[in-house]
């Protein structure tokens, strides 16, 4: 009968449809490593001649976003900064409500996935902040340094370096 679902039809669908259709290159290699390079280098620079803390694993991932797949909508400033800062204020607020349970993590982690898509700042990286907030306790503080400065940081140097390639013209979109 058309339309019914059966296991094999839903398996099928996981054997995938084509190949990667990812690329190498040398130029989008290079300024990756050399945006990921000078990104955490001055946020880990800043950590020690600071009190603050500037650094997150997360922005790591950002990083390969903002300066490897540049062009991706996932990877511009509106994305990287609101994702972070929406995902990470979820995850304080959550904290404060219910501490660092299991349940809480989980709960931070899919109402930050749904914040991200209402208002249209998704970025995958940001989605481990809420578990990071969450298991550590962090407080509200840790909204501005280092989820909002950090990735402010992550952007200025992604348009000094995506900007240094003649071909590429970053950010595609602020707004």
């Amino acid at each position: 009968m058309n339309g019914e679902w059966s296991i094999k039809d839903f398996v099928a669908k996981m054997k995938g449809r084509s190949r990667t259709p990812l690329k190498i290159s040398g130029s989008v290699a290079l300024i990756g490593g050399l945006g990921g390079l000078v990104t955490i280098g001055v946020l880990g620079m800043l950590t020690e001649l600071t009190t603050a803390v500037w650094l997150m694993a997360s922005f790591g991932a950002s990083c390969v976003l903002a300066f490897v797949a540049w062009d991706s909508p996932l990877s511009q400033p509106r994305n990287i900064i609101g994702g972070h800062f929406f995902t990470s204020l979820v995850g304080v607020l959550l904290y404060q409500i219910g501490g660092s349970q299991l349940w809480v993590v989980a709960l931070s982690v899919g109402l930050a996935i749904v914040a991200m898509h209402v208002t249209k700042t998704t970025h995958p990286p940001a989605g481990a902040n809420p578990i990071v907030i969450v298991m550590d306790g962090k407080g509200w503080e840790f909204l501005l340094s280092p989820v909002l400065i950090g990735a402010v940081v992550v952007v200025l140097i992604a348009l000094f370096v995506n900007n240094m390639h003649k071909k590429r013209a970053y950010p595609v979109f602020w707004v």
